[in-house]
Order: C-alpha cells, then structure tokens, then sequence
C-alpha cells in the first residue's frame, strides 16, 4: 500500500503542477502583468506550502534544527538542482530586471539570515539563536519585497494596459483560479503523500531518521517547487520557472523563518553556517550564470545540479 500511495503522490504532483503553471499562466495574462511576476508571487507562495508548515510546526514544537534546516535545505535545493535540471530541459531565459534586482534580493535574504544568527561572532554572546526580534526584521524585510513586487505589477499594467491583443478571449476567471486553486492543493496534498511513505520506506531499509530528513524530507518539501519549474520549463514559461525559485527562496527566508522565529525563538547548530555560507556563493553562481547572455543554459544548468549531487554526498558523510 505505501508503494501504491508514493505512486498516487507522483501522479498527484505531476498533474497538480500542470494546471497550476497553465491556470496561474493565464491570470497572468487576464491580469495584463507578466508571468514572472505571477511567479515571484502566487506560484512562489503556493509551491512554499509545504516548507512553511513544516517550518512553522517545528518552531512550536522547539525543533530549531528542523525549522532552520528546512529552509536552508530547501533553498540550496532550490538553486541548484530544480534551476539546473528545467535549464537542461530548456535553456532560462533571464530578464535583466531579474537580474539587478530579484536575484539580488535572494542573496539579501541569505546574507541577513547569516547575519541575524552569528550573535557568537558579532556580539560575543554564549550561543547563536534566531531571536523574536530578528524574526520581526525578517518579516519587514518580507513587507519591503512585497511593496516592491506590488509597484512593479502597477507599472506592468500601466504599460500594458493600452497593448492588449484584441484577438485574446475574455478570461475565464472560474476555470483558471479552479485550475490555479486545484494544482497546488494536488501539489502540497501529493508531496505530502511522497514525502511520508518514502520516509516509511526508506526507514524499512535501514536509513536513519535523521539521514530521512536531510535527504528525502528536505527535498521532498521542494517536490512542489521542482515539479512546477520543470512542468514550466516544458511548457517553455521560463519565466515561471526562474520566478518560482526566486520568489520561493525570498519567502522562505523573509516571511517563514521571520513568522517562525516571532512564534518562537530558537538555538541555531554550529554546522548550518557551512550550508547557509553554501548557499550564498550558489546564489552568486546563479547571478554569475544569468549575466552571460541573459540566460542559464544547459552547460550551467547540469552543473548547478552536479553542485547539489556533490552536496548531498557531503551531507551524508559529515552525519
């Protein structure tokens, strides 16, 4: 029966992901903004889901390194293999407001993270913790995004507003937010699904839990992310596929482990520096990729994904 239900979890994923990017796609267009945009918000938000409960639940029960290691775990994951596998199946085309400005402020969000936690280094204090006020900065810095994101979307309609193809059909409102609304509880209802009965299984074989975690649990709550970039990618919506990664890396900082930390402050592990240092120069890369003609092709997309296998390898000897 577990296999059965893994199996039923794939499904759930792949089909949730197909309506998801074809709906939020289309309320793009009706909505006159760019699909990026819809990307940074919506998809972001949505395919986050599962990090964001998992986050939020373990910081109430005082599981720090569950609620941090998620976050962290899941970004890497995010820039590295889910960017780098869509790049293989179709080269990311980067706008260049991508480039100076939302890619930037994902590796804002890294930086501060890093920051806010070294109360060793910087303030010569007994351990390093995520306080209740470093989560309230982590959620003004969420609050400064969403303005930008939300100024941005004006301007976009303003441009377009005057350019619409007189060929495009009305919006069918029902359909597409049935569509949107439908695909991510499939999503989140399916990576749930995959996530728990692999654990199961890979537990029947020996696996630690805490292997489970780092491996499967980890990526399993980026499953939404990947399937909805790479369906994106297929569908050659590059711009869902950059701004789903972009915009989930920024939400999952900013306003998970900022609400995570207001609920509930915690100590932070010695070992996450290395990851969260990681996951700045990846974050670098992406930025060093997507300048080279406006683009993460394939050559850069097999090698952030080399990146991610190599830091699995490393997870799993240093546990």
């Amino acid at each position: 029966m577990t296999y059965v239900l893994l199996i039923v979890g794939f499904v759930l994923l792949i089909k949730g992901a197909d309506y998801f990017v074809d709906g939020a796609s289309k309320i793009a267009i009706a909505l006159k903004i760019s699909p990026l945009l819809i990307g940074l918000t919506i998809v972001a938000m949505g395919t986050s889901a599962p990090e964001a409960t998992v986050s939020i639940v373990a910081a109430l029960e005082g599981s720090a390194g569950v609620a941090v290691g998620n976050v962290v775990g899941s970004n890497i994951f995010n820039i590295t293999f889910v960017v780098g596998l869509a790049a293989v199946i179709f080269p990311l085309t980067v706008g260049s407001e991508t480039i100076r400005k939302e890619i930037p402020f994902t590796l804002l969000a890294s930086v501060a993270l890093l920051i806010l936690i070294s109360d060793v280094s910087l303030q010569q204090m007994d351990g390093n913790h995520l306080t209740r006020s470093d989560g309230f900065i982590l959620l003004l810095f969420f609050a400064v995004f969403l303005y930008y994101i939300f100024e941005v979307a004006r301007k976009d309609r303003k441009n377009t507003q005057n350019t619409e193809n007189p060929s495009t059909e009305k919006a069918k409102w029902g359909k597409n937010t049935l569509l949107t609304v439908g695909g991510l509880a499939a999503i989140i209802f399916g990576g749930e699904l995959v996530v728990s009965n692999a654990t199961e299984i890979a537990i029947s074989f020996g696996m630690s839990e805490t292997l489970v975690g780092l491996t499967i649990v980890a990526i399993g709550t980026s499953l939404p992310e990947l399937i909805t970039s790479v369906t994106a990618a297929i569908k050659k919506e590059n711009e869902i596929a950059l701004g789903n990664i972009v915009g989930s890396n920024i939400f999952n900082i900013f306003f998970v482990l900022g609400l995570s930390s207001s609920i509930s402050p915690f100590a932070i592990e010695g070992t996450i520096f290395i990851d969260i240092l990681l996951l700045i120069v990846i974050t670098l890369i992406l930025l060093v990729f997507s300048r080279t003609n406006y683009k993460v092709g394939k050559v850069e997309g097999g090698l952030l994904a080399v990146i991610y296998i190599a830091y699995m390898v490393y997870i799993i000897i240093r546990n």
